[in-house]
């Protein structure tokens, strides 16, 4: 069982990630869309999209450090244990909180506007689920074991994440991981093979290029400045 769940699991989770997003681009292009329903009520939707955006990418950010920068990075300028502890204690927290208000308005939203429920397919509400299930059962799990240092998860599950991509994973560290990590990791490699099927699959169309695109030139409206321009004086035009 521990072959198969740290062993195993995440490597089916990334082959469904991968030849789900590749089956939906190509037979679902129309599909791949948030489903915005946006023209159904926008007051609450302006409120609830930002705070759960910035949530969701706080959170990433916290597991892209957690997981995979080595304890031997962060000893080698001079953090300690106890300090790195309170950051993602407190870091985490608040990041974890801000995703899961913004994905409890997002639901509250959809359960009292008629339109926007009516808009709400089973994938929506299955990934709601397991969206929430999983920031929570993290958030539980840091705050289950938050005195002292903590669980020092970098020994454990840090390694055994990054072991994953030499296609050599070392399933025995997660042997005596607590039982809320395992189940948060279990729940956090089902979203990942559920991405593709859902709205979710969006985010690999973020439109990133808008950072890089040349100003987008506007021309004055004004009727004096539509109106041709006089022809040049004779000595205007020497030298044109």
């Amino acid at each position: 069982m521990t072959t198969l769940i740290w062993g195993a699991l995440p490597y089916i989770a990334f082959v469904l990630l991968v030849a789900g997003t590749v089956w939906r681009f190509r037979y679902d292009k129309f599909g791949w869309t948030t489903r915005s329903s946006q023209i159904y009520e926008s007051k609450l939707l302006n409120i609830a999209s930002p705070v759960f955006h910035y949530g969701i990418l706080f959170v990433l950010a916290g597991h892209l450090i957690g997981l995979f920068v080595p304890m031997s990075w962060t000893d080698a300028v001079h953090v300690s244990e106890h300090a790195y502890h309170l950051l993602s204690l407190i870091g985490g927290t608040l990041a974890g909180v801000l995703a899961v208000a913004g994905i409890l308005l997002l639901i509250y939203r959809r359960r009292t506007k008629a339109p926007v429920f009516l808009a709400t397919t089973r994938n929506d509400k299955l990934m709601y689920v397991v969206l929430l299930a999983s920031i929570v059962l993290g958030m539980v799990a840091k705050l289950a074991h938050s005195s002292g240092d903590g669980y020092n998860y970098r020994e454990t599950i840090g390694p055994w994440a990054r072991s994953l991509f030499t296609l050599s994973p070392d399933v025995w560290r997660m042997e005596g991981v607590p039982v809320l990590y395992q189940i948060h990791a279990v729940v956090g490699m089902s979203l990942i093979a559920l991405v593709p099927f859902t709205r979710l699959v969006h985010m690999f169309s973020a439109p990133l290029q808008y950072l890089f695109r040349p100003y987008v030139v506007y021309r004055s409206r004004d009727p004096r400045r539509l109106t041709a321009r006089p022809e040049r004086r004779g000595w205007e035009r020497t030298g044109s």
